[in-house]
């Protein structure tokens, strides 16, 4: 992912996400402090079909939605996926499958010991073939509220 590749990556956040709406600035900021784990998705036509944006955070700690980070904490041995979305035109090539594989691998290979996210749009699924588990923590329930009823934080252990 680009600067240049923001506008493209809002039009997308924006018809798949539009119950989580969050600023551009959110994700210039997570581009600005971890690059190697923003990645788009574009079809044989050039355009953006979708992206990943990701980055160092704290295992069981949520970053509060349309909020800027700031800094990546020192010492996080966890990898969080803020947002994987995929168009209806880029699923079943296993586009989503091979992204969420190598930002495994890069976050392994770098010493991090987990990936973790919160699940939304009936995604669990998904995430489960990934490897992922939900992880129940009543001190994550607030945050999780702020999403929906259904969203699930979910944790993924690299050293297995």
């Amino acid at each position: 992912m680009a600067p240049a590749d923001l506008p493209a990556v809002m039009a997308i956040a924006a018809v798949l996400h539009p119950d989580y709406p969050e600023d551009q600035a959110v994700f210039a900021e997570r581009l600005c402090l971890a690059p190697e784990g923003c990645h788009v998705l574009a079809g044989e036509d050039g355009a953006l079909q979708g992206y990943l944006v990701s980055h160092p955070w704290p295992a069981g700690a949520i970053p509060a939605l349309n909020s800027l980070l700031g800094e990546i904490p020192r010492g996080v041995a966890n990898w969080y996926v803020h947002d994987l979305a995929l168009l209806p035109s880029g699923r079943g090539s296993g586009a989503a499958g091979a992204i969420v594989a190598e930002i495994a691998r890069h976050a392994a290979e770098r010493g991090y010991t987990s990936l973790a996210l919160v699940a939304v749009n009936d995604s669990t699924g998904f995430w489960r073939r990934q490897g992922f588990r939900e992880v129940h923590d009543p001190a994550l329930d607030r945050k999780l509220a702020s999403y929906d009823d259904a969203a699930r934080y979910m944790r993924r252990d690299l050293n297995d």
